[in-house]
Formats: C-alpha cells, structure tokens, sequence
C-alpha cells in the first residue's frame, strides 16, 4: 500500500476477526455432504510482503530508502529478520483446512526475483519445494509482483506480462505489470492473474482512473479466455487498491459478490461478503479496507466438476496484529515512518480454498 500510515484506534482486532477458524466444522454440516465424504483441497493464498527489498541500491531504480545509508537504515540484520517473518506467515496460511499450506501464492512489492529466492530457502519453507514465477516490472520504485507455486503439485504452462501504461491517461508512467500464469493442477487447467494496482496516491478519485485501466486489462484477459474456454477456470488476486463494490470492480472487471449476478457476469468475488461485515485486510486513518482481494471465474461455482469454490478468508492471526501503542489493532508492519518495528507487513494475506470431491 503506498499512502501514509494510519492514525489511531483500537477496536479492530474485535472487528476484523478472521473467518477461517470453523471452516473444517463448516465442511462436515453443509447440505449434501455426510462425514463419509472426502475432498482433495487446494489452498490459493496472496501476500503483499510490503517493501521487501535487498541492502543494495540498484541502479536506475528508486530503492535508496532501504539501503544501509538510506533514512531507514536498512541492513542485513533487518532484512534477515524480514525473510524469516515472511517465510512465517507463508509457512501458516492455508493450514486451517490444507495440511500442506498454501500451493500457489500470489505476492507484491518485492524487489527482485533474489528476495523471494530467499524466503523460499528459508528453512520453514525448504521442504515445500516452491519455485517462482517472475520477471522485473517497470514500475520506479522496482516493486513487482510474482507467483510461488508448489512444483510437486503445480505444473506452469505458459505466462505472460501485460503493460499498464498509466501515460495512456494523459499523466502517470508504466507501473506494475500484470502477471498472468496457466498451470496444471492436479490434472486441471486453471489461470490466473497477479495483480498490484496503482495506489491512491493524490486522492482515491484523482487516481481512480489508473486502477480503472487495471481492471480493464484483467477483463481483457478474462474475456479472451472465455472465448477460448467457455468453462474456464479463472483466478484474479492481488493488491487492488480498491474495495469490492469500487466501481473498477463492480463497473469494469464486472465482478459481483451475488452468485446469480456472477454467473453473468462471469466473476464472483467472494470478498464482497466479508467487506460488507466489516473485515478488512489493510488499514488507513482508522479505516479498514479490503484492497486485497481473491476473485475467481463463475465456472468455479460449479461443484459437479473438479476443482470449486469453497470459501475465502483473511489470514489475520493475533501474532500479525500490533498488541499496543499508537497503531493498536492494525496490521504489524516492518517500519512505521522510519522507525523499524520488526513487524510482517501493512496488509495480512488473504487465502482461497478450493475443494474437490474425491471418488
């Protein structure tokens, strides 16, 4: 997230607790199902790591604020602290319902394809046998977005990179890409989409309409696909820097929290319940809001075929939580201002469970 850091209030750990924790006992009672039954489950997870950066200052990019010298003072210390935090968290989520942990997982604002190297070596994650889908974005500050998949289960088929020029707008430069990335999982094709839209820096509605273009590109490329696979299975996850009922949602990704809706449409965005109870998986002058978003294509609404949509939840454990002072309840992030808390991250992941009835 790229504005400034949220003033105080104290209510939100009692607001914005997380969904995930009765999931299980939710599984056994739904209609249709008995305890007999058995499901292979998949968990999708996205993580904005918050300004995972290297020591080094890297040319003709804008990351002198983490080096040693830098007004953050960032050093290797620091940045060990930060890897061993993030392998933490990824090492958790999904494990409220997979055994495993999460088998693909989007993240955001991370330097280079070597800072995520090392979270994945990191030896919380060692034995997952995680590789990286990744390529260096444009953006000035040098933050990208990336894929880590599971190798023992994921197969990568193709990916590709889409441009969001944000000059096409009469202002702005290019920003952070779009990934797009097919995989084979268990046998099933399934796409998706990485996503860290453009900030809301000098106003939500002056910025509005770079995060508009976003979403257009990502309906582009959902369209395409539809025309190819009219059943295809289709996931779109990231920072979105919007909430689910902003317009570059509901208007030009045309993604809907109402099944019926969705099933026109063609997305269903399951955050839309959780934003309208309240839940929030970032936080700014004492607003929640839940710019990190999962949305999946309609054909995942279907539970006679293979892999379906299951549940959403965010991964808003306690230890992720500041316990006290000015940001009492908000996300425990690395840095406020300049000064170094220690912290995870500004936003807490998201995670998508996904379900498939095993014969």
């Amino acid at each position: 997230m790229d504005h400034t850091t949220p003033n105080h209030f104290n209510t939100c750990h009692m607001m914005f607790r997380c969904l995930s924790i009765s999931i299980l006992l939710v599984l056994l009672s739904m209609p249709g199902q008995s305890q007999d039954d058995k499901y292979q489950v998949l968990a999708i997870g996205f993580y904005n790591l918050e300004n995972l950066f290297d020591t080094l200052d890297t040319e003709n990019v804008d990351d002198h604020e983490f080096t040693p010298e830098g007004p953050k003072a960032w050093n290797s210390a620091k940045y060990r602290e930060k890897i061993a935090n993030m392998a933490s968290v990824i090492s958790q989520i999904g494990k409220n319902l997979s055994n495993e942990g999460v088998s693909i997982l989007g993240v955001s604002e991370i330097e280079n394809r070597q800072v995520l190297e090392d979270v994945i070596s990191h030896p919380l994650l060692a034995d997952r046998n995680y590789d990286i889908v990744h390529k260096d974005s444009p953006d000035e500050r040098g933050i990208d977005v990336a894929l880590i998949y599971d190798k023992d289960r994921v197969r990568i088929l193709n990916s590709r990179w889409y441009d969001v020029d944000m000059t096409l707008e009469g202002e702005g430069s290019f920003t952070r890409d779009i990934q797009f990335v097919s995989t084979e999982i268990d046998g099933e094709i399934i796409h998706f989409t990485v996503n860290h839209w453009p900030s809301r820096r000098g106003g939500q509605a002056r910025s509005a309409k770079f995060r508009k273009l976003s979403a257009s590109i990502n309906r582009k490329i959902v369209d395409s696909l539809y025309s190819e696979e009219p059943e295809a299975k289709i996931v779109i996850m990231g920072d979105l820097n919007d909430n689910p009922n902003d317009d570059s949602l509901r208007k030009i990704l045309r993604s809907h929290g109402k099944k019926r809706q969705a099933r026109v449409s063609g997305l269903f965005n399951p955050m839309e319940s959780l934003y309208n109870k309240g839940i929030g998986s970032n936080a700014w002058r004492d607003t929640w809001s839940l710019f990190d978003q999962v949305i999946v294509s309609a054909s995942l609404l279907n539970d006679s075929n293979g892999y379906y949509f299951h549940n959403i939840a965010v991964f808003n454990k306690n230890y992720l939580i500041q316990k006290r002072g000015q940001y009492k309840g908000y996300p425990m992030r690395t840095y406020v201002g300049d000064t170094y808390q220690g912290g995870y991250s500004d936003h807490f992941p998201v995670v998508l469970y996904l379900l498939r009835k095993i014969k």
